[in-house]
């Protein structure tokens, strides 16, 4: 997979190969796409986000792109790429004005 695979604020299904080469499938939700990863909440564990390569991703299983008001918003300077470059994992609360949250 590659940047032009994604996008952003987009929810996707996906097999993903761990650090020990297992393959898994995962439920993310896309915030910021860069040249060779992309910045993701896991959706379906602990919420935490997460500096996934495009290496990694072996195959898109279900792509949904997600209205402006759903979609879930974190401060610019937390998505920037210098602040994820010795970093892969991060724990952030995000916000939906349309979600009451």
């Amino acid at each position: 997979m590659d940047k032009s695979s994604f996008k952003e604020n987009t929810r996707y299904t996906i097999t993903l190969r761990a650090a020990d080469g297992k393959l898994h499938p995962a439920n993310i939700y896309v915030y910021k796409l860069f040249e060779t990863s992309m910045i993701a909440r896991m959706t379906d564990s602990g919420g935490l986000l997460h500096k996934i390569a495009y290496d990694n991703v072996t195959k898109i299983v279900k792509e949904l792109a997600i209205d402006r008001e759903n979609q879930f918003s974190i401060p610019a300077a937390v998505l920037d790429e210098k602040v994820w470059k010795d970093r892969s994992v991060m724990e952030r609360y995000s916000s939906s004005p349309h979600m009451g949250k």
